[in-house]
């Protein structure tokens, strides 16, 4: 059995799609770096490292979507591509894990 089809994802400027692309890396490696999450600090190391270069690379696609005039930020659209991507679970890693305590 194949597994369900992905909603397609909404058309985007090659500008958002390296926004949204960037975004993503940056997000998986916050997640690789909460202390929460963690077990061991090598990796966070290299995850905060390249979370440097990503940084970079976002303000880049921000920076060129300004140049280009897509001063606008289509909220609605960008979230249902992050949603496509996977995003809901791919953020889940940067926040706090429940509380075990209660």
């Amino acid at each position: 059995m194949l597994p369900p089809e992905l909603p397609p994802l909404p058309s985007l400027t090659r500008a958002e799609g390296e926004l949204i692309d960037r975004y993503l890396r940056a997000v998986d490696l916050l997640g690789r770096i909460n202390p929460a999450h963690g077990a061991d600090t090598y990796p966070a190391l290299r995850a905060a490292q390249a979370l440097a270069r990503t940084a970079v690379e976002l303000r880049d696609a921000l920076a060129l979507m300004h140049r280009r005039g897509e001063t606008e930020l289509h909220a609605a659209t960008l979230a249902r591509a992050l949603r496509v991507l996977d995003g809901e679970r791919r953020s889940a890693r940067v926040v706090l894990p429940p509380d075990d305590r209660r």
